[in-house]
């Protein structure tokens, strides 16, 4: 693809025509700032949201956030969504880590009341929620805890005092997506879940202690209880081994129903399978289901960090409250309503790397949320700001209630291991100020901030394009990485 094939339809939205290639079915649009163009035309991210254009039953445009980047089949960054009468679903516009999502947890505390004791909280936050490729937690589920979380998600987590009637409420769909079976999560998938609920896993995945540096949008930040100076937590981290065996079950599988039913597909990344076939049900239903074990997972690591805090700051500070200020997924693809051309239509919308952006009065919204509209969480890499944002009735019309979901990545990750060193990097956080935990050099490497688009000139595209508002900007005081 050269930069002539592509149309600027505005200063930050582009399109590729359908008439770019004769399988298309419709455009393909993504939102970039120009200066982004070089990078998306190096990679084959571009190639791979026209390849979206082309599955069966797509609903225009095909869309790609400012934040897109190379993926698997889809792009990340990718929002497209199907008609669920005639379209289908693909394992590869998920994700192999369902439900990766972001949770976002207010305290009353500020900087200067946390500083002196910031070490040790660190210390034992670590301690406490295990991180690493394949490490385990200190839960073990039984075969009808298992079933019971599958279903159920951070349901199961209420009933077993870990969590809060008020997590739930301000968690997407209350943390149980609806239609989860836990019969079409294969037993592979199951064994690797086992013991992995309340723990991190590895890549970009963290937990960080950051500083509210900035109120934009000052009636936005209260009703989030956010205010400038406030401590803050951040949790990204999804539905661990259990989600990647999902997504590779049913990519396997969907390699054999792809025949069955005569879909042709210009890349068997794409393997899809028709949403009212037997096939797509069954993966819809297990797509659900790790979702709910990634919802009781950030939720058992909530539980974990509210114990950190009391404990650690016993003595030291008068309210060790830790509260949820919402929890969005950002892997996913939901059955949802949305006017197209006027008329309500249900749709299977593919989120992968994108977030929702649900605007106000959005039905399914929580009460608190409704004038204000969905918060919309989007973090940096380490080193870097993270923002929180709200959802517009510009993104429901635009982009199917979507944006962006963090800043995408810049290079690849054997890339940054090539030419950034992990001692380097850590001595540079800690320059900085950054309080860094980490498994491994290779992996803290990995996810250096120069690996990453500018967090911020990605956040000003999807707010100078209507898809959501500034509320708030975080700074990281510390991170913890598998």
């Amino acid at each position: 693809m050269n930069r002539q094939d592509i149309r600027q339809l505005s200063p930050l939205l582009f399109e590729i025509p359908a008439s770019f290639r004769a399988d298309m079915n419709t455009a393909a649009r993504f939102y970039a700032d120009p200066s982004f163009l070089p990078q998306l035309l190096a990679d084959r991210s571009l190639a791979q949201l026209v390849n979206t254009a082309c599955l069966p039953g797509v609903m225009e445009p095909a869309l790609a956030m400012p934040d897109l980047h190379q993926g698997y089949g889809f792009p990340i960054g990718g929002v497209v969504a199907t008609r669920v009468s005639d379209g289908v679903v693909s394992p590869g516009g998920v994700g192999y880590d369902i439900n990766c999502g972001v949770r976002l947890l207010g305290t009353r505390l500020d900087k200067t009341a946390l500083m002196p004791h910031l070490d040790r909280l660190v210390a034992a936050i670590h301690a406490q929620c295990p991180s690493g490729q394949g490490r385990g937690g200190l839960l073990r589920l039984n075969v009808r805890d298992m079933t019971q979380v599958l279903e159920t998600g951070a349901h199961w987590a209420l009933k077993q005092g870990y969590a809060t009637e008020e997590d739930l409420g301000k968690t997407e769909e209350t943390g149980c997506l609806p239609g989860a079976d836990a019969d079409h999560v294969g037993p592979r998938a199951k064994e690797r879940g086992t013991d992995q609920l309340g723990t991190l896993g590895s890549g970009n995945h963290f937990i960080e202690i950051d500083v509210v540096e900035k109120i934009v949008a000052a009636p936005a930040a209260r009703q989030m209880g956010l205010f400038q100076g406030q401590i803050v937590f951040q949790i990204h981290c999804g539905s661990r081994g259990l989600g990647h065996q999902v997504c590779s079950d049913y990519v396997k599988r969907f390699q054999q129903v792809v025949r069955k039913y005569g879909l042709r597909l210009p890349d068997r990344e794409l393997a899809c399978a028709p949403l009212q076939s037997e096939e797509g049900r069954a993966y819809l239903s297990a797509m659900n289901a790790a979702a709910n074990f990634a919802f009781a997972n950030r939720q058992v690591l909530t539980h974990n960090i509210r114990r950190c805090v009391a404990v650690t700051l016993a003595g030291k500070v008068a309210d060790r409250s830790v509260y949820q200020i919402y929890d969005v997924a950002h892997n996913m693809a939901k059955i949802e309503r949305h006017r197209v051309g006027g008329k309500p239509l249900s749709l299977c919308v593919h989120r992968k790397g994108a977030t929702r952006a649900f605007g106000p009065g959005t039905p399914g919204l929580p009460p608190v949320y409704r004038d204000c509209g969905q918060p919309v969480l989007v973090p940096g890499s380490m080193g870097t700001a993270s923002w929180v944002l709200t959802g517009t009735r510009h993104a429901m019309e635009a982009t199917f209630g979507s944006c962006c979901h963090g800043a995408g990545r810049a290079m690849s990750r054997s890339q940054a291991k090539r030419t950034i060193r992990g001692t380097d990097l850590l001595r540079e956080l800690s320059e900085q100020g950054i309080h860094v935990r980490a498994g491994s050099l290779d992996g803290l490497a990995e996810e250096a901030p120069r690996a990453y688009k500018d967090i911020d000139a990605v956040v000003s595209v999807v707010q100078e394009a209507g898809l959501a508002e500034k509320a708030a900007r975080l700074c990281p005081l510390a991170v913890i990485k598998g």
